[in-house]
């Protein structure tokens, strides 16, 4: 039987500024899933979308070709509501580790499916394969009796959703066209629409951290994501995020887990607590929990009730020690001051040379190591004082990491103006 489309003509007018479709668009899709579109057309095609852009329509037709590539999930049986979260991440984000069970033990089902690191943008199964026994691979049964027992669950997702956007997302990391709004859109809600979540929260960064450096680039892809939710009747909401500074005081993998378990605990960074109070207050709100007491839920310790019912149930010991470094290095002011700057970019792509990242997807994590601060900005130092300590197993990694931290922080004499952390809701 012959194809109904030629590559080629989709690709110039693609090209020429056209619209394609609903109809060639799912061909598209579904011909380069089964390899009848060769990664070159793809990528010529997915080129010609960065330059020109696509409708609103045709996002929401892209997106629903890529779920109808695959398998689709359904909570519809579950008896309790179900929200997710999504960070376009960032350095120092372990904010699902504390959010999913703080959610969670209010009754809601929380289907967390998560995704490893690549490069200075780290990942959260990453950081909970840093505690002894925890796996990130549940099946269907496991996932959906977790979450009726448990309430939370984070892990990997199965092969069988969206592959569509799997074989596409490898092409764009090798293409220059990550960047692609319409790209990146239909991406994150293809999987999450599939992955059949009731309602969504949407954490959209930009700053030097950030996918997005630009925050009118981060809020029109914030847009188009709650439109296609809501498209796809799954309540949906983004909040506009700064991550022009790291988040928090650790950036790593086994550090990121302590600095949660210190959150849940009632203490932790400010950032790290305030932004995981607004995700949690923004994903209640969905589910119909507007009034819902998030903070009581951190002080009491019934969220970590629910962290540690998470990590038994994915066979991890939530007692067990996490990793050490065996090698540090520290660096010191060199005046006194306040500390005005630290450029989060630099900082997650020492942690990354360190070890706590990787180059390609099939390399290994040093679960150890990582940066911690010692000192954010707006915090007063001394001469000599600690600003952060570089961790590692492997010292030869030090030089590379100093090197990327070169101009990384300031030190000036009165403290830089307190920008907010949440800029915006959408949604």
């Amino acid at each position: 039987m012959p194809e109904a489309f030629d590559a080629v003509d989709l690709i110039k007018s693609k090209r020429d500024h056209g619209e394609l479709t609903t109809a060639e668009i799912h061909w598209l899709v579904d011909a380069y899933t089964r390899g009848y579109v060769a990664d070159e057309q793809m990528s010529a095609w997915a080129m010609a979308v960065l330059l020109n852009g696509m409708t609103r329509r045709e996002i929401r037709d892209l997106t629903i070709a890529m779920i109808a590539s695959g398998e689709r999930m359904s909570f519809a049986d579950l008896g309790k509501p179900t929200v997710d979260k999504h960070s376009t991440g960032g350095v120092g984000d372990k904010i699902t580790l504390p959010l999913v069970p703080l959610v969670a033990s209010f009754g809601v089902a929380v289907p967390q499916l998560s995704g490893r690191g690549l490069g200075h943008t780290g990942g959260t199964l990453d950081k909970l394969e840093s505690i002894s026994g925890w796996r990130a691979s549940l099946t269907t049964e496991e996932l959906f009796a977790q979450l009726r027992d448990v309430g939370g669950a984070i892990c990997a997702a199965g092969a069988g959703l969206v592959p569509a956007d799997k074989k596409l997302y490898a092409l764009r990391d090798i293409t220059g066209t990550v960047e692609a709004i319409p790209l990146i859109a239909s991406s994150i809600m293809s999987k999450k629409i599939a992955e059949g979540t009731g309602a969504l929260v949407l954490d959209v960064k930009f700053g030097s951290g950030a996918f997005m450096r630009d925050i009118e680039r981060a809020r029109q892809l914030a847009r188009t994501m709650v439109e296609l939710g809501a498209d796809a009747g799954v309540a949906t909401s983004a909040l506009l995020t700064d991550m022009n500074a790291p988040l928090g005081r650790a950036i790593g993998n086994a550090n990121e887990v302590r600095e949660s378990i210190e959150v849940l605990a009632g203490g932790g960074p400010e950032d790290v607590v305030e932004l995981t109070l607004a995700l949690a207050r923004e994903m209640l709100r969905l589910v119909g929990q507007p009034d819902a007491d998030v903070e009581h839920a951190l002080r009491s310790g019934r969220a970590m009730d629910s962290w540690r019912a998470l990590i038994r149930a994915q066979d991890g010991d939530p007692d067990a020690p996490l990793p050490r470094p065996r090698e540090t290095h520290t660096v010191s002011a060199s005046r006194d001051g306040v500390v005005s700057r630290q450029d989060a970019l630099a900082f997650g792509i020492a942690a990354w040379r360190l070890g706590a990242g990787r180059a390609r997807r099939q390399d290994p994590v040093l679960h150890a190591a990582g940066v911690d601060l010692h000192a954010k900005v707006g915090d007063t130092v001394a001469a000599g004082d600690p600003l952060f300590t570089l961790a590692t197993d492997d010292p030869v990694r030090f030089e590379r990491a100093l090197d990327a931290l070169d101009g990384a922080w300031d030190i000036a004499d009165s403290a830089p103006e307190r920008r907010p952390l949440v800029v915006e809701r959408i949604g």
